[in-house]
């Protein structure tokens, strides 16, 4: 069976995450320890977003909030691609971790970090054309535009310290110190609300103090973690190699995950993508009622991550450690507690949707629209929790070739659902997301058994 415990020593040996070992039973508590600091760094996240808003939001005119919105939209499409060094990293950590290999631990955050800085500093040099294409997509006013340019000539200069604390969250979380991410996110979102209302309301700097106050937060942050993973490091023991962290084999093993990750992410936003444009074709008050709906179904996620990323963390020591009996456990306990927690949600959702749709517009059309397609939203967290769940599990197991396969499968399924269900309007468009997320659940059911085969006895 599984243990996972968090051990606390003293300040010179500092906190180390004692890996899986066989014969114990894992336990609720081990699994909550690692899912709670997740949900509650989560939550922070959205915060940052609401007081950016109300801080631009006192400056004279609309344009300030859409440049913003616009600018940040840019950047979350630009790092979204980049999520295979937070996913990566954490599968290659367990592992690490449950094979009791202190040296390659140290090697997977070296890796991870170097990439981080190498795609980061990329960032910086090809501002130009990222610019120039992201803002002839977007098709923003003049003034928004305008405004949204001075927001991206600044936070472009984040990119290095906005991956390198994607690396370091999913080495924290592969070491099942989630605890030590919730820190670091604590960290990142305070400080960037609190340099925002200084930038803004007290020096003045508009929109670009927004994102300057981005930018330092971003750097603040992956301090705090180097930090953190400092003290980790010299718990856990072990050396610094050069040859062992640029080791071919290694480094063949860490592009193929993460190259197979960056394609399964990007079929998987092009499924919402596709949902949010379809919904802006029907007309503007559905795409106003959908967006509503989806910030619902945004925060019962954020519940869920907990428990997905729990399952990275306990499936991958698992799968260090050649132990079958252990991952299965690791599945079953993390599934049942992510069931529970979307039962949970959806019951909110359905029973305070209302309210809660009150509170985000005050639109009459809006709400009504949204009100239409509530059921909907309430019932997403029951059918895709147990795609998130696997999710997490194949990450864990760093079985990226299939999650990639799954995924592009998942997406060609939800295609053509969609165009079956193009006569139901946008009923048939929520159908449709649902059909993404059973396809889902169906192609990664199907490579499920090869990869609890593969993994010792």
């Amino acid at each position: 069976m599984l243990q996972h415990r968090c051990c606390s020593g003293s300040a010179e040996s500092g906190v180390v995450a004692k890996p899986l070992a066989h014969g114990a039973s894992l336990t609720h508590r081990a699994v909550l320890a690692i899912a709670i600091p997740v949900m509650l760094s989560n939550l922070s996240t959205p915060l940052t977003g609401v007081v950016a808003t109300a801080v631009v939001g006192r400056l004279p005119g609309p344009a300030a909030i859409g440049a913003v919105a616009a600018g940040s939209l840019i950047f979350d499409f630009v790092f979204w691609g980049f999520g295979f060094l937070r996913m990566g990293t954490t599968g290659l950590t367990a592992q690490a971790l449950g094979a009791r290999d202190p040296e390659e631990l140290r090697a997977t955050l070296g890796r991870a970090l170097l990439a981080a800085l190498l795609a980061g500093t990329s960032l910086i040099l090809l501002q130009w054309p990222i610019r120039a294409v992201s803002f002839a997509l977007l098709g923003a006013g003049a003034q928004v535009e305008q405004l949204a340019r001075q927001y991206f000539d600044v936070r472009i200069w984040a990119a290095p310290a906005t991956l390198a604390n994607y690396a370091l969250l999913g080495w924290f979380i592969g070491l099942g110190r989630t605890d030590l991410g919730l820190i670091v996110q604590l960290v990142l979102n305070l400080t960037n609300m609190a340099l925002a209302i200084l930038c803004v309301l007290g020096l003045r700097w508009g929109v670009p103090g927004v994102a300057l106050a981005t930018v330092i937060a971003e750097y603040g942050a992956t301090g705090i973690g180097c930090l953190l993973a400092a003290r980790q490091l010299r718990a856990l023991g072990g050396a610094w190699s050069l040859p062992r962290l640029l080791a071919p084999a290694r480094l063949k093993r860490v592009l193929a995950v993460n190259l197979d990750i960056m394609i399964r992410s990007l079929a998987l936003i092009t499924v919402f993508v596709w949902f949010t444009a379809s919904g802006a074709r029907q007309a503007d008050t559905t795409l106003a009622g959908n967006a509503v709906l989806m910030h619902l179904v945004a925060v019962s996620v954020f519940f869920l991550d907990g428990l997905a990323f729990a399952a990275e963390s306990l499936v991958g020591q698992a799968v260090g450690a050649a132990h079958r009996a252990g991952l299965t456990q690791a599945v079953r306990i993390t599934t049942a507690w992510a069931a529970g927690v979307a039962c949970t949600a959806s019951l909110v959702i359905a029973v305070y949707g209302a309210v809660l749709i009150d509170t985000l517009t005050v639109d009459a059309s809006v709400r009504q629209a949204a009100y239409s397609y509530l059921p909907w939203a309430a019932g997403v967290p029951l059918v895709g929790v147990w795609a998130f769940q696997l999710d997490g599990i194949f990450i864990g197991a760093t079985r990226a070739a299939d999650m990639r396969n799954a995924m592009l499968l998942a997406l060609a399924i939800f295609l053509a659902g969609w165009w079956l269900l193009r006569p139901f309007g946008n009923h048939g468009l929520w159908a449709a997301l649902y059909v993404s997320y059973l396809a889902r659940l169906g192609t990664l059911l199907w490579y499920y058994p090869r990869l609890v085969q593969a993994v010792g006895t």
